[in-house]
């Protein structure tokens, strides 16, 4: 639910909105005056107009897009940070209106810059000041709708524990109806149970509850039909709760296909501007650090190939986005090619690594020419790391959700290997943590994380003993 359940709007709350809406062009118009006349300025016309297009873009600027739900459970932190923004961006604007209209000169520069440091410290105090006011407004027991769920488990047990927590939903939860006995339920305290399945509708209307939760298993859609039927003669606001929660949700989301509903369940977090944003820092960064390794990359090359027969460059064949077969690219650090249907980890002090191909391996100076699979749209700088074909056949049969790793690209660095899981895994157990690890990254990717991931690899890179 991506909006409150309820918003009851009163004279009350309605007039405390509007103070709210218009308080920072009364601050900021006011914090201008102040100003003036503490440094002793007259005021003259030209303040006047100024007042009045501080007036008008405060009122104008939009503040961040977010829903009403969000406004309510904002902390001040985020309040605080809009704030600043929408004050960046009405600094701007006057900069650059005084600029076409060639009148700087006429304001003191003392005044402007006192004026633009302290009001935003006010603003703040005034913003968060009134967000506390209407939501204790709205989050009265007065306010507060009865709340009625249509079976017991585990799911409807949680959202109601969440709702009784968060007054700003707006809900007053009253029991639960399930054909179920309370001994077999063992439900106590306020998870008592109203009455049966069938006992809902009459319940319902005798005692005007306002909002049902219907939280039945999806095999058991044909008695959610039938009590939709039975709920239609009420005036009840009714959300069906599915029970995906037993599935390991990854990216899930709500949305719309042409108008019909849908669930995404597992979904890459890389969908609209997050993956052209994560595309772009690929891109970027990816070229920087070719463009500035270049001499050490051809460097290493002539090493690699004069030390030990063969190619300096290793191909070897791994599973990318969506499972797709790619090629990826290593400095060759042993004196084998594998790439069958059997490829051995390497190991501490493997006889198969050469001299060179160690201390490659040692500072992950081996990984540099997958610089250019990112480039190819192959691999990405940061997600889960790519195994060989064979370990990827043998390892999707013994863990469950092994597979969901290729939602996204595969990384040169990844969740798992800075936490501690780089080089050989030696049993399942291993492999299933680092899928843990890649899992994870999927469900709460940002940019930030992987800043955080790419900073935590550089600093690994000098001191890992698992590297070799």
């Amino acid at each position: 639910m991506n909006e409150p359940v309820i918003v009851r709007n009163t004279f009350a709350v309605a007039l405390v909105a509007l103070l709210q809406a218009v308080a920072p062009s009364v601050v900021a118009v006011g914090m201008l005056y102040l100003t003036v006349f503490a440094y002793g300025n007259p005021v003259q016309d030209y303040v006047h107009s100024m007042a009045i297009i501080v007036a008008l873009l405060m009122l104008l600027l939009p503040y961040p897009a977010r829903t009403a739900n969000a406004q309510i459970f904002s902390g001040a932190f985020p309040l605080a940070a809009g704030v600043l923004m929408r004050w960046g961006i009405l600094l701007a604007s006057l900069l650059a209106i005084a600029y076409i209209a060639k009148f700087t000169e006429q304001y003191s520069r003392r005044v402007i810059l006192t004026w633009a440091v302290l009001t935003p410290a006010v603003l703040i105090v005034v913003v968060t000041s009134f967000h506390e006011i209407m939501r204790r407004m709205m989050c009265t027991a007065a306010n507060a709708r009865k709340t009625v769920f249509a079976g017991f488990n585990d799911i409807s047990l949680s959202l109601a524990k969440q709702l009784q927590r968060n007054s700003e939903f707006g809900m007053s939860v009253e029991g639960f109806f399930d054909d179920r006995s309370p001994d077999r339920l063992q439900a106590q305290g306020m998870a008592r149970l109203l009455g049966k399945l069938s006992d809902l509708a009459v319940y319902v209307k005798e005692q005007a509850v306002q909002v049902i939760f219907i939280a039945l298993p999806v095999r058991h859609m044909q008695r959610v039909t039938d009590l939709l039927d039975e709920l239609r003669d009420t005036t009840a606001s009714i959300y069906y709760v599915p029970d995906i929660l037993v599935f390991d949700l990854i990216q899930a989301r709500t949305g719309s296909i042409n108008g019909i509903p849908v669930v995404a369940m597992c979904e890459t977090p890389f969908y609209g501007m997050r993956g052209m944003s994560k595309r772009m820092a690929d891109v970027v960064v990816a070229s920087l650090i070719l463009l500035v390794t270049s001499p050490l990359l051809v460097a290493l090359a002539l090493m690699v190939k004069a030390t030990s027969r063969g190619p300096a460059i290793f191909r070897q064949r791994r599973y990318g986005l969506d499972g797709e077969e790619i090629t990826v690219y290593k400095f060759r650090t042993m004196c084998v090619m594998e790439d069958g249907p059997a490829v051995p980890q390497a190991t501490r002090d493997d006889p198969r690594t050469t001299k060179i191909g160690r201390f490659l391996r040692r500072y992950s100076l081996d990984e540099l020419p997958q610089l250019v699979n990112v480039l190819q749209g192959r691999m990405s700088l940061v997600g889960p790391r790519p195994h060989a074909v064979a370990h990827n056949e043998m390892y999707r049969k013994l863990i469950k959700g092994y597979m969901i790793r290729h939602k996204v690209r595969p990384g040169i660095t990844g969740l798992a290997q800075v936490n501690g899981l780089r080089g050989e895994t030696r049993t399942v157990e291993q492999m299933e943590a680092r899928v843990r690890y890649d899992l994870e990254y999927l469900r709460n990717w940002s940019i930030g994380l992987d800043m955080q991931i790419l900073a935590k690899t550089a600093i690994r890179v000098l001191n890992d003993g698992k590297a070799f």
